[in-house]
């Protein structure tokens, strides 16, 4: 068994906190002495711009690459394309918009629920967590994140309608489960952009947890809104190292204990399982 645990940072909708999410759980878990490669599968590239890479034109491999290169059958070279950002002290493998064509070739390769996993495979005993950010859809890259991942994330801000949508994504997650990866499992749903003087916030969490509480974990912790996140994103820095005495860095390491104390719960149960086979 492999000592990663790939976390695929998924939700169909748009403007809910992945990206924030992905690069503040994964600075968090570096901070707890845990190496940590962010997967940027969104070709919006907001990830790989936010950790301080604007010229991805400069950049000679990204995602779009790797998934290119297992789709002509060719050498696979994911360690040439990793970043290392020095100040958050995480890796990341970039993305560009040209991952969009990259998404739609994908479609007619082989085995193309697997492009991504494949791409991960050589590096994956590297690092204790691979964070993938997902593009806010339910298209080939989401797939190939969660066939590859270990467990998801799902961050949603409290609104009716973000709420809502969260039947597709479940559907498709059991999807996943039956026909291509059956280990996969929901860690909780995160909710992000709270504002908690709303009634609004306070009735959608309340229902989030009356309509899906009973079987999938919500987090007692709640990512609060707050300025300080854009303004770090356009500083190029994680809400941990722009603010990080502030609420949401909080937040976040609290989210990051709980992710930890799931993945050891999760090795112990393969240690037994394994023991009592």
């Amino acid at each position: 068994m492999s000592k990663c645990e790939v976390i695929a940072i998924a939700n169909q909708k748009g403007g809910v906190g992945k990206t924030t999410t992905t690069l503040s759980l994964g600075v968090a878990l570096a901070k707890e002495g845990k190496k940590v490669l962010l997967v940027d599968a969104d070709p919006q590239a907001n990830l790989t711009t936010w950790m301080g890479w604007y010229d991805q034109d400069s950049l000679s491999i990204t995602l779009s690459t790797l998934l290119f290169q297992y789709m002509e059958d060719k050498s696979i070279t994911s360690k040439e394309s990793i970043l290392h950002h020095k100040e958050e002290n995480i890796d990341i493998i970039p993305s560009t918009i040209r991952l969009a064509k990259t998404e739609s070739d994908l479609n007619n390769a082989m085995s193309r629920e697997y492009a991504l996993k494949n791409c991960l495979s050589d590096i994956k005993d590297n690092y204790d967590y691979i964070l993938i950010d997902c593009n806010p859809s339910l298209g080939m890259l989401t797939i190939n994140s969660l066939a590859c991942a270990d467990k998801v994330i799902i961050p949603v801000q409290p609104h009716y309608l973000a709420a809502k949508g969260m039947t597709d994504l479940l559907s498709t997650i059991t999807r996943i489960r039956k026909q291509i990866n059956p280990q996969l499992k929901i860690d909780g749903i995160l909710l992000t952009l709270v504002d908690n003087r709303t009634n609004l916030a306070k009735d959608t969490a309340k229902q989030l947890k009356e309509d899906f509480g009973k079987f999938i974990k919500i987090y007692d912790t709640t990512i609060p809104m707050a300025i300080k996140v854009a303004e770090s994103s356009s500083e190029g820095k994680s809400i941990l190292s722009y603010d990080k005495n502030g609420k949401v860095a909080e937040a976040y390491c609290s989210i990051a204990k709980e992710v930890l104390n799931n993945g050891n719960e999760r090795k112990k149960t393969a240690v037994i399982n394994a023991i009592t086979r």
